[in-house]
């Protein structure tokens, strides 16, 4: 699935292209809408879509101007216009894609087809840049790790994971700015592919971050305190492992 916003300054333009690519691309979520510039800022921050629907002429302002505040952007644009044809052709020359108004369905379905092989093509470059990267770097703290969503891939920083929860077959990463990113896939492939000298598994549902683990409780297997005040139970076949990281 692909996760795209419309940014157009006429709400029927959006209720219609919306109801087009309900019917006719079924691969494109729908993930929001705005009318103006600010509005179309804060809902890309929000969203943060793989494809934005975007008008040339906003109420205020033109979609390039829009554009340049948002440099880089880490999302693909397919512009909607009623431009002449002499505009239509600096689109071409840029290799950029563009539907003119009134849209057609074919030319929509193409335009969202080349969109998802190009979101495609950037998220499998990621992963192999990521890769790469790790191997050359041997710390392991500092190694990128990729969470894969239904959608997206979220590329993280291992050293800003606190502590990572089982969430029936998912896993949810807390991060150290506060962040919580859902992976599909299960805590049991984290356990393995996280650094063992600072991750560990303390429960069948939790995985932390040693250097976040503020204060232990004993007890029949105990349960410790990390940053913000969060308590995780640590299991008894477990406990023994967590006090021996710490040299008990």
């Amino acid at each position: 699935m692909i996760n795209y916003i419309l940014i157009d300054d006429e709400p029927k333009n959006i209720r219609l292209l919306k109801k087009m690519l309900g019917e006719f691309c079924p691969t494109a979520h729908f993930a929001g809408s705005a009318t103006n510039p600010r509005e179309g800022e804060d809902l890309i921050l929000k969203a943060r879509p793989e494809l934005v629907f975007l008008d040339v002429l906003l109420s205020n302002e033109n979609a390039f101007d829009f554009l340049d505040r948002l440099l880089p952007v880490n999302f693909e644009v397919i512009f909607v216009t009623a431009f002449d044809d002499y505009t239509l052709r600096a689109f071409r020359y840029a290799a950029l894609d563009y539907l003119l108004k009134p849209v057609n369905i074919r030319e929509l379905i193409t335009a969202v087809d080349k969109a998802a092989e190009k979101i495609h093509l950037t998220n499998t470059n990621r992963q192999l840049h990521s890769l790469l990267a790790n191997l050359r770097q041997p710390d392991a703290a500092s190694h990128k790790l990729a969470l894969p969503n239904m959608d997206s891939l979220n590329f993280i920083s291992v050293d800003d994971i606190i502590r990572c929860q089982a969430d029936g077959g998912y896993t949810v990463f807390f991060m150290k700015n506060g962040d919580k990113i859902l992976s599909t896939k299960p805590i049991k492939e984290y356990e393995i592919l996280l650094p063992p000298d600072t991750f560990l598994r303390i429960h069948h549902s939790h995985i932390v971050n040693l250097k976040y683990v503020k204060k232990y409780h004993k007890g029949r297997g105990g349960y410790i305190e990390m940053d913000g005040k969060v308590t995780i139970e640590v299991s008894v076949r477990r406990k023994q492992e967590f006090l021996g990281r710490f040299g008990f």
